[in-house]
């Protein structure tokens, strides 16, 4: 183990690191260029589909299958213009972490035609299999459907993944007899209730108020560590965390590292992941040096509770 960890550092030391480098275009130039946001689904989007969707967004209300069909061929059309290939509905179920299912727009016809097809019904529910979610071997096979349903109050987003991209589409999931298997289901219900709760003390001061909305500004504290030493750990390999080791000499108590200048190589890093999150309508405002050591930190903007909250999870995929 410690020939390999010193193999790590010598590996450190004798290769250059190649870091992309910042483009220094403006952040307003490329900010959510991979969502489907308002601009871009009045451009894609007949004036009917479109009073639809913002209608269903404010208040609530469904959206029927004739307007689920033009919304789901205009964001096939946004997204193959932008090269993707595949969709998912993109589920958070109980694992701490996030699912997804793949799907190709290319489908063959009853005549062998090739198509590229995405309609209201890939669009608004998917049927994964539950099985296996939370966890596996508890359900009979015939009780095992899952169910993903379209959530149309948090943009659709395309998602780069090696040389492909993906159009992903933020659902609910729940099994075949109507039960939560995530966490965003609880979450929109809790929403609908402080709603409902909050309008009525607003109500009592001004009747025109129609919808109390909950925000929030998660951070994200991370660590940085290089990558050949990490390899050199069996604990973060398997597990993806530090199992084992010294309390180092200095740990809260870094006062030094808290606020402090920023590594060369951390804020290459952090211009990366903030260039991507940018794309994906994240609103970062904020990095630094967090108190231990190679310790670091970024938060956005406040947003919509449940945007917000897709966005923290986007960390997972």
């Amino acid at each position: 183990m410690s020939n390999l960890r010193f193999n790590a550092i010598q590996a450190l030391s004798e290769n250059a690191q190649d870091v992309r480098s910042y483009d220094g275009n403006k952040v307003t130039s490329f900010f959510a260029s991979h969502v489907f946001t308002g601009k871009v689904q009045r451009e894609y989007l007949s004036d009917e589909a479109y009073k639809s969707l913002v209608n269903s967004i404010k208040s609530g209300s469904k959206i029927d299958r004739r307007m689920a069909d033009q919304i789901s061929s205009g964001m096939k059309a946004w997204a193959m213009d932008r090269g993707v290939t595949h969709f998912t509905h993109w589920f958070q179920p109980l694992t701490g972490a996030t699912a997804e299912k793949h799907d190709s727009f290319f489908t063959i016809k009853s005549d062998g035609s090739a198509l590229e097809l995405f309609d209201g019904d890939a669009l608004t529910q998917q049927e994964p299999d539950a099985s296996s979610f939370p966890n596996g071997g508890i359900r009979a096979t015939f009780e095992s459907r899952g169910y993903t349903a379209w959530d149309p109050t948090s943009p659709a987003f395309i998602i780069e993944q090696a040389h492909g991209k993906t159009l992903c589409i933020p659902t609910i999931f729940i099994s075949y007899s109507g039960e939560s298997l995530d966490t965003k289901t609880p979450l929109l219900k809790a929403l609908d209730l402080i709603n409902k709760a909050a309008l009525d003390v607003c109500h009592l001061f001004d009747k025109n108020i129609s919808r109390v909305t909950p925000t929030l500004g998660w951070e994200q504290e991370y660590f940085v560590i290089e990558e050949s030493l990490a390899n050199a750990r069996p604990d973060i390999l398997a597990t993806g965390r530090t199992l084992y080791g010294h309390t180092p000499a200095k740990g809260q108590q870094l006062e030094d590292h808290y606020f402090g200048a920023i590594p060369d190589r951390v804020f290459a890093y952090m211009q990366d992941f903030e260039q991507e999150a940018y794309k994906l309508g994240i609103p970062l405002r904020t990095r630094h040096n967090e108190v231990a050591p190679s310790q670091f930190e970024c938060a956005p903007i406040f947003e919509e509770v449940n945007i917000a909250v897709d966005h923290n999870s986007l960390r997972w995929m």
